[in-house]
């Protein structure tokens, strides 16, 4: 059973959408990457409706929800404040949370309000702290060709086609490092995204944070987050697999897991694996 429709949330509406194949399991609510883009690349997730509702929704200003002009609504606690809303709206009383990249920094600051009903949490890729990114890229960046590292290095906030070339080549290394995407993923509209919103809270690109989460960080409270959680990222992801490991080790109990063949889009790249790895870690959250 599918359905789509727009929730109320500060600023504006949010278009969600929730599949649900009559599964007993407890919901999942899924947080996708950016900030400013949108769940349109996380749709293989709704496999999961076998056995539990499966919600994806547009966060506020991209894909198909409203794009308010109110540039204040563009910040974190505003965007947590709008989980919760959307939950109060679906009647989620108990949840399972995915989020992705950028939804894992929404994930764990939402966690950190110590709300209710929280059954787990997947940190898919991610990113739990501004300025340990920024170390890895520039990392990541050193494994790339000289002229590469040189163009991102010296064009680091402009749009020109020798940079966008320059970030193509990082993107394959460390984003999806598929030869052939998917043709749905290539049909994505590009007006999902906002910039704006990526521009205000990140900055200009992946190497300079310049925006309100530059100094973003929950490592010190990791320890806070006593539900079961499970951290993955790809062996080529952005998301460093040594980062994505120490966030876990940091967190109670947590499980990690690394997609041997991926980048920073597993869910695309390994679905298969990807999808037995979340069924199995929320099947058994259930089943306790």
């Amino acid at each position: 059973m599918y359905k789509e429709g727009f929730i109320e949330v500060t600023g504006g509406r949010v278009w969600y959408q929730k599949f649900d194949e009559n599964g007993n399991g407890t919901p999942l609510l899924v947080l996708h990457g950016g900030p400013g883009s949108s769940c349109f690349s996380l749709q293989v997730l709704k496999a999961l409706s076998k056995d539990r509702r499966v919600i994806l929704y547009d966060q506020l200003g991209c894909g198909r929800s409203d794009r308010p002009t109110d540039k204040s609504l563009w910040r974190i606690e505003r965007f947590v404040e709008e989980v919760g809303q959307v939950r109060e709206a679906l009647h989620l009383d108990e949840v399972h949370i995915l989020g992705h990249s950028w939804g894992t920094t929404l994930a764990a600051a939402y966690a950190l309000t110590k709300t209710s009903g929280i059954n787990s949490i997947i940190f898919s890729s991610p990113c739990l702290s501004a300025p340990l990114w920024e170390q890895d890229q520039k990392r990541n960046l050193q494994k790339l060709p000289v002229e590469v590292q040189k163009t991102i290095k010296e064009n680091g906030t402009t749009d020109s086609e020798e940079f966008e070339a320059a970030i193509e080549v990082f993107a394959q290394h460390f984003v999806n490092r598929m030869e052939k995407k998917p043709e749905w993923l290539e049909q994505r509209p590009p007006e999902y995204r906002n910039d704006e919103i990526y521009n205000i809270m990140w900055g200009p690109s992946e190497f300079t944070v310049l925006g309100n989460l530059k100094n973003f960080d929950c490592t010190e409270q990791l320890k806070e987050i006593t539900c079961p959680t499970l951290f993955s990222c790809g062996r080529y992801d952005e998301a460093t697999p040594e980062t994505t490991e120490y966030y876990s080790n940091l967190t109670p109990g947590s499980t990690f897991h690394v997609f041997e063949k991926s980048a920073h889009m597993p869910y695309i790249e390994e679905s298969e694996e990807f999808l037995e790895v979340m069924d199995d870690f929320l099947k058994n959250i259930d089943r306790k």
